[in-house]
C-alpha cells in the first residue's frame, strides 16, 4: 500500500494528542530556515499524500509540516463534530507541538475552510493563509449536501484506490477518476500524483464527519474577522468551486486572487509549479512586511 511516507520524501512521520485522537503528520525542510513555516491541510477524502508535488520543494528553503485531519489517513476519527473547529483545533496542537507559531497555512478546498476556522480561533498561530480552491462557499448548498452525502456513502475513493497503476497508465481512466470535477487536463497529473491523490481513501476511517461539518459551516459573516494577510488561489476551469466562490473569498477577506489558467479544482496537483510560485511569492511578502 502506498503511502504519504513513500511519497514525500525526506519526510518524517509524527503523532500528535489532541484531546479527542491522535493525528499524523509528516515534517520536512530544515529546522532552521529564514521566514515561517509552512502547514499544507489536505481537503475532504484527502491525506498528506495529496501534497507529493508540493511539499518536497516547499521544503527545500523552510519547515513544511503536513498533517491529516481527524479520520483521514492515519489520524484517528472525532466522536463527534458539530462544526469544523474540532477539525481546526487539531491542527493548532501539531502546530504547538512542533513551535511552529506563526506559521503560513495553506488549505486545499476543504483544508481551505480549516485554515481559516484556525486563523479565526487561534490567531497567534496563523501568519497567513493560502486559500487553495476552498471550500465553504457554496459547500452549504442543497446540491453540495446531496452530493457530499452520496460520495461518504459510496466511497468511490476506497473502491478504485487498489486501481492506481492502471489509472496512472490509461488516458480513459485518468478521464473517469479525474476528468471534470477534479483536473481540467488530466494529462498534466504526474504518475507520483495521482497515487498521491488516491493513497488516501484506503486509510480513512472517518470522512462523513467531515463532510457534515463542512455542508453546516458559513464561515463567510466570520471572514471579517480573519486579520492575517490571506492569498486566494484558484483553477481557472475549477468546476467543483468555481470561480464565483474565488471571488466571493476575495472580496470578504480583501485579499489578492490569483487564478491559474487551464486548471481545475486539483490545482495542488495538476499545476503544481505555479502553486508553488504563488505560496513562495505569498510567503516572501509576508516576510518583508
Amino acid at each position: 500500500m502506498t503511502d504519504a511516507k513513500e511519497l514525500l520524501p525526506g519526510f518524517e512521520e509524527r503523532f500528535a494528542e489532541t484531546g479527542t485522537g491522535r493525528l499524523r503528520y509528516l515534517v520536512g525542510g530544515p529546522e532552521r530556515h529564514a521566514g515561517p513555516p509552512l502547514v499544507l491541510v489536505h481537503g475532504l477524502g484527502g491525506a498528506a499524500s495529496n501534497w507529493t508535488e508540493l511539499a518536497p520543494v516547499l521544503a527545500a528553503s523552510r519547515r513544511v509540516v503536513v498533517p491529516e485531519l481527524a479520520g483521514h489517513g492515519r489520524s484517528d476519527p472525532l466522536p463527534e463534530a458539530a462544526s469544523l473547529d474540532p477539525f481546526a483545533d487539531g491542527i493548532a496542537a501539531v502546530a504547538e507541538r512542533e513551535a511552529l507559531a506563526p506559521a503560513v497555512l495553506v488549505g486545499h478546498s476543504l483544508g481551505g475552510v480549516v485554515a481559516l476556522r484556525l486563523a479565526l480561533r487561534h490567531r497567534d498561530t496563523v501568519a497567513g493563509v493560502v486559500l487553495a480552491g476552498a471550500a465553504g462557499i457554496s459547500s452549504g448548498t442543497r446540491r453540495a449536501h446531496y452530493a457530499l452525502s452520496i460520495l461518504g456513502r459510496l466511497q468511490p475513493g476506497r473502491r478504485v484506490a487498489p486501481y492506481r497503476d492502471r489509472v496512472a497508465r490509461s488516458q480513459r481512466l485518468r478521464l473517469l477518476v479525474f476528468g471534470y470535477w477534479g483536473a481540467a487536463d488530466v494529462t498534466s497529473l504526474s504518475d507520483r500524483s495521482i497515487a498521491g491523490f488516491m493513497a488516501g481513501p484506503e486509510l480513512h476511517t472517518d470522512t462523513v464527519t467531515a463532510a457534515r461539518a463542512l455542508v453546516a459551516d458559513d464561515p463567510r459573516q466570520e471572514l471579517e474577522g480573519v486579520r492575517c494577510p490571506c492569498l486566494v488561489l484558484w483553477g481557472a476551469l475549477d468546476r467543483q468551486l468555481g470561480l464565483e466562490d474565488a471571488f466571493d473569498y476575495a472580496r470578504r477577506l480583501r485579499a489578492p486572487l490569483r487564478v491559474i489558467a487551464d486548471c481545475g479544482h486539483l490545482l495542488i496537483g495538476e499545476r503544481p509549479d505555479a502553486c508553488r510560485d504563488a505560496i513562495e511569492s505569498f510567503v516572501q511578502s509576508i516576510s518583508s512586511s
